[in-house]
């Protein structure tokens, strides 16, 4: 049985406000492609499908086609579990129709733990895996908050959670571990030495990392895991990864080797994992130096022809001087390039009494939580204290949010 473990798709994201339609429909294709090739019988994908809780009218006709599509590939059974940033409601909407199909979707925990336990049977009608489909579990879902807990007490609540909630589920599959099956978890959070190329989401309140590799039970032969965007092993565990995404999500992830992986399952093991690099269909560039830089470093990257969309780039020009028109300047000079400008920056060092250079921040490119942060400290004096329960109010009520959607 063959497994390929993928993640972190955003269908509908968009990256500066440009539409990455085009993008999505050439990887879900090659996704589909390698399925095919690879004789793939079964697809995991880890989370954050959409890129937000409602996601447009196209992303979601791109979701649902791509199934549609594996009715007549050697997939027999494909697992999508919710992520922080899908719809446990629009995820669970088409759910009993779906299972039909043996597509098995947990947008979130249900309330019974034994719902998440999903047996996969070869071609002999015989279980060969058993998955413990795991989707973001939210707050409410690991512990309860108590009055006048600290910081570290939540933290420490929440990890328990976690690590119950893997534990009861490596019991559950206890059985079938002794009759030699190989048991796969899936999971949606923040692992511990995971690197990621720019500063992700905070998954939960007031906590970053949420498990630790030795914290997963030693039952599961595969942990496949989504939320980090880079395709990566956890710490020194073979057999704990994230898959990371398709396509590069921000211009911070240019420079990512987009990956799936592919599981081998031979006489109750994991006989070798596979990493299946994805093409990259349109290229990001960032390029920043004062205006001749620039200039050259632009035509050097317009010679490069390589992917099938046309590139974009980010430009951030550095100067002591006001440069008039610069945004027109840039796109009469690129004009016959093949490349597209979506995003020109005028930079110009704050210089500050103290001799040091402060470079002011773009709001484009600072996170939600951080400009929430930065609004509710520009209002006086406030505590850390106070600071971090409004932190803690403000991504509760996101998640309210985000469930209602």
């Amino acid at each position: 049985m063959k497994i390929l473990h993928t993640a972190d798709w955003h269908l509908g994201q968009k990256l500066l406000q440009n539409d990455r339609q085009e993008e999505f429909q050439l990887v879900l294709d090659w996704l589909l492609q390698t399925i095919e090739e690879q004789k793939v019988d079964v697809l995991l994908v880890s989370g954050d499908i959409f890129d937000i809780g409602n996601p447009p009218n196209q992303a979601r006709q791109l979701y649902y086609n791509f199934l549609g599509k594996l009715m007549n590939a050697p997939c027999n059974h494909v697992i999508i579990t919710g992520g922080n940033h899908d719809s446990p409601a629009m995820l669970n909407a088409p759910k009993a129709l779906l299972q039909a199909f043996n597509i098995h979707v947990v947008g979130a925990y249900s309330g019974t733990i034994e719902d998440e336990l999903i047996p996969l049977k070869n071609e002999a009608g015989e279980v060969e895996v058993i998955v413990a489909a795991v989707p973001f579990l939210r707050d409410r879902d690991l512990r309860v908050s108590m009055a006048g807990e600290s910081q570290v007490d939540r933290n420490a609540r929440l990890q328990k959670g976690l690590t119950a909630h893997y534990k009861t589920l490596a019991e559950l599959a206890q059985p079938y571990k002794k009759q030699g099956i190989v048991a796969i978890a899936m999971g949606h959070l923040f692992a511990k030495d995971a690197v990621s190329t720019e500063k992700q989401d905070n998954i939960y309140l007031g906590n970053r990392e949420n498990m630790e590799a030795r914290q997963f039970p030693v039952e599961f032969d595969y942990v496949a895991l989504g939320h980090i965007h880079r395709a990566q092993k956890v710490g020194k565990a073979n057999h704990i990864r994230y898959s990371g995404s398709m396509i590069p999500l921000s211009f911070s992830e240019r420079g990512d080797a987009k990956s799936v992986y592919i599981l081998e399952v031979k006489n109750g093991a994991i006989d070798g994992i596979e990493s299946i690099r994805v093409p990259v269909f349109r290229r990001l560039k960032s390029i920043e130096g004062n205006l001749d830089k620039v200039q050259r470093s632009l035509e050097r990257f317009a010679a490069k022809k390589e992917g099938k969309l046309t590139p974009w780039v980010e430009v951030k020009v550095i100067t002591e001087i006001y440069i008039p028109q610069l945004d027109k300047l840039l796109r009469d000079f690129t004009e016959k390039m093949d490349l597209e400008l979506v995003k020109i920056r005028l930079i110009r060092p704050y210089q500050s009494l103290s001799e040091h250079r402060i470079e002011l921040p773009d709001l484009e490119d600072m996170a939600v939580d951080d400009v929430f942060k930065k609004r509710c400290e520009s209002q006086g004096a406030i505590s850390d204290d106070q600071l971090e329960m409004l932190m803690d109010t403000f991504k509760e009520l996101k998640e309210w949010m985000s469930i209602k959607q």
